[in-house]
């Protein structure tokens, strides 16, 4: 696993609840090249005095050089943790997701703020309908395969499409293809609800038709 050591003085942002770590607060990265080199490996975060800080997703291409995953040094990070916070996300929207219009995109997994750093996911069309995705990040594109196998637990929903915005996934060092992961492909165009009207688009990249 990786080490990376923060210099001294830079951990206060960490400890104050800042999940991301930029690069001009790193002082070194200990680890062999082939781990480094993988967008989204798993890396501990040490103080400058060796002190543990935090487990994240390190990205050498990104220009957030890491993506906190917990400050809690007995939680590994691992299938279990992917699908338990999926779990947890979409609980916490899935009231909301159920009685919402579904013609509506309605967000299930909101990235930071549900512990999964660079996952994005709307529903449409509600259980029967799709989940679109969107891993924006290093950390969460290495671990696709828990993530959707938790999403199709927690909604029930079997068709999920990861969109991919080229300018995010780039910027991390990610290869950009959209494609479906499980289930059936969305079609080109729907009607989806924005504010109190519907406007034509396609979901599977967000492109809105012109009226």
């Amino acid at each position: 696993m990786l080490i990376i050591t923060i210099k001294q003085g830079k951990e206060k942002g960490l400890l104050a609840g800042d999940p991301w770590i930029y690069l001009s607060a790193i002082e070194k990265v200990d680890g062999k090249p082939q781990e480094r080199n993988k967008p989204g490996a798993t890396a501990i975060v040490q103080s400058s005095s060796r002190r543990f800080l935090a487990r994240a997703a390190y990205n050498a291409k990104s220009q957030i050089a890491a993506r906190v995953w917990t400050l809690r040094e007995d939680e590994p990070v691992d299938h279990a943790m992917m699908k338990r916070r999926v779990q947890a996300a979409v609980e916490r929207r899935l009231d909301a997701w159920r009685a919402a219009d579904p013609q509506a995109l309605v967000l299930l997994v909101d990235g930071d703020k549900d512990g999964l750093p660079g996952l994005l996911v709307h529903g449409y069309g509600g259980v029967e309908g799709y989940l679109i995705c969107q891993f924006n990040a290093g950390g969460v594109d290495l671990w696709k395969v828990p993530v959707v196998q938790a999403l199709l637990k927690a909604t029930g929903c079997p068709n999920v499409y990861e969109r991919c915005d080229p300018l995010l996934r780039k910027g991390e060092g990610l290869p950009v293809a959209s494609r479906v992961l499980a289930g059936e492909e969305p079609p080109q165009k729907l009607m989806v609800r924005e504010g109190g009207r519907l406007v034509p688009m396609d979901i599977r990249t967000g492109f809105t038709y012109p009226r």
